[in-house]
């Protein structure tokens, strides 16, 4: 099989265990704008980017390391999967006792409830997450799918007996995170009979210095990365301004508003899964530089198409993902949209480059950029939240992942020099800011002016996407594959 096909295999497996996954998992945000008041969902975000805050520090984002050395056949299993889960359940040690007083920074003082539910939380998310990573490793991907269906519908069902049934809020949702995670762990561990790979005697404390030398560089970008999608929020909630309501209010309509991204970013991660792979499996091919250069032409071109779609259908969309039968505030979320959209676009292009760190072992990199990333975020948050009320914190968003992208696609080509065409993508990030305009400043029938330039797009990119599609079918003469 080319490496095109198994790329688009292996992204197809994982679009059919994730699709329907993901689907549940947005259709979530309907229930929770109905039951939790914006100020309940700017502390059920709060509690959610904590644990992706704490998870990567205190596990050492260890299951980095077990994709990339589990992908590796010069890599004992065994070895691999034991090692790194007595590393991590170290690191869950270290973490008992620091939560408990997590509340304590001023910014945390609405999570003072439910510090015990959010150890168990991390706790659970951690041995999924190594379970579910391992079994990725190993190449198992409709295994990995068939558990992404399961646990979002298991945490959709836990949302419903918890939220809905029996009215627990925040408290239901956390504790229907926990079990969902642990169900998910339980059956991987069954299903992939993982408990042949988990013997103490296998514990290698020399290979684990090797497998941290490689994640450690990675724990402050996921920190840093966390950091950056979360600050706008923290932001809007503690800052106060003489021309726009900001506070925990403003923080939840704005969380409401991130959630409508999330499908340009959800088509994202079901490919980078399967991206990260080809790009470990594939680093020292002889063609390399070439196979970067189509998918990175055919994967831009999707996410320019599929984001100007999503803003000609922003009102429709809002209404299914947001309800506003409760809550009426929500009814404005959908104006700060897309901005959004744009910036999620840039941050699953970022995620592209970072797969070029992973597989070529320069990690330290991903650190660098986002570290300038996180500095110049800040400092665009202080700056136009008071001028620009939530809107400033949406375009502070998206220009720190335009910054993050252009420093990147600068630097990781230094490690696999693939062409693209800057031109394009200029073009490209244009005409969606034009898109947005209409719906940021609410002109009447603001889509006559956004289906032109939706169409500018469409054309400008289906070639790279029919290009792609040729050499899927083997249509392509020109293209040098290697059969494997």
């Amino acid at each position: 099989m080319n490496k095109y096909k198994k790329l688009a295999v292996n992204t197809l497996i994982f679009s059919l265990g994730s699709f329907g996954a993901k689907i549940f998992s947005l259709l979530l945000n309907n229930l929770y704008t109905k039951h939790l008041s914006p100020s309940d969902l700017y502390t059920k975000n709060l509690l959610e980017t904590l644990v992706l805050f704490l998870l990567p520090v205190f596990t050492f984002s260890l299951t980095e390391a077990v994709v990339r050395y589990g992908l590796d056949n010069e890599y004992d299993k065994k070895q691999i999967f034991t090692t790194a889960g007595i590393l991590t359940l170290g690191g869950l040690v270290l973490l008992l006792p620091v939560t408990p007083f997590l509340h304590l920074i001023p910014i945390l003082k609405p999570i003072r409830s439910y510090t015990i539910l959010l150890y168990i939380y991390i706790s659970a998310s951690a041995l999924r997450a190594l379970c579910s990573q391992f079994v990725r490793a190993r190449n198992m991907v409709r295994l990995f799918s068939i558990d992404g269906i399961l646990a979002t519908i298991s945490l959709f069902v836990f949302n419903i007996i918890f939220i809905s049934e029996l009215g627990m809020g925040i408290k239901g949702f956390m504790i229907s995170m926990i079990l969902s995670d642990i169900c998910s762990a339980l059956f991987l561990f069954t299903a992939a009979k993982l408990r042949r790979f988990a013997d103490i005697k296998s514990f290698d404390p020399s290979f684990g210095r090797t497998m941290l030398r490689f994640t450690l560089p990675l724990v402050p970008t996921a920190v840093m990365w966390t950091f950056t999608g979360f600050s706008d929020q923290i932001f809007i909630g503690n800052m106060h301004s003489d021309k726009f309501i900001l506070g925990e209010k403003a923080a939840g309509i704005y969380v409401a508003a991130t959630k409508i991204p999330n499908l340009i970013s959800m088509l994202s991660t079901i490919f980078i899964q399967a991206w990260n792979m080809s790009a470990i499996t594939e680093n020292n091919s002889a063609d390399r530089n070439i196979f970067y250069e189509n998918v990175y032409s055919a994967y831009e071109s999707l996410l320019f198409i599929s984001s100007a779609c999503l803003i000609l259908l922003i009102k429709p969309v809002s209404a299914l993902l947001i309800n506003y039968s409760r809550y009426p505030e929500y009814r404005i979320a959908y104006s700060y949209t897309p901005l959004l959209i744009a910036a999620a676009v840039f941050t699953c292009l970022n995620l592209f480059l970072a797969g070029i760190y992973t597989a070529t072992k320069h990690t330290k990199n991903a650190f660098y950029t986002i570290f300038a990333v996180a500095a110049a975020n800040i400092l665009l948050n202080l700056g136009l939240i008071p001028v620009f009320g939530i809107q400033g914190a949406a375009l502070a968003t998206f220009l720190s992942y335009f910054i993050c992208y252009c420093i990147r696609m600068a630097d990781a080509r230094r490690y696999v020099p693939f062409h693209f065409s800057a031109a394009k993508t200029a073009v490209n990030t244009l005409l969606l800011l034009l898109m947005s305009v209409p719906i940021i400043f609410e002109l009447d029938k603001w889509y006559i002016y956004e289906l032109p330039i939706a169409a500018v797009i469409a054309f400008i990119n289906k070639r790279a996407v029919f290009d792609t599609v040729r050499k899927l079918l083997g249509r392509d003469n020109n293209s040098s594959e290697i059969t494997r």
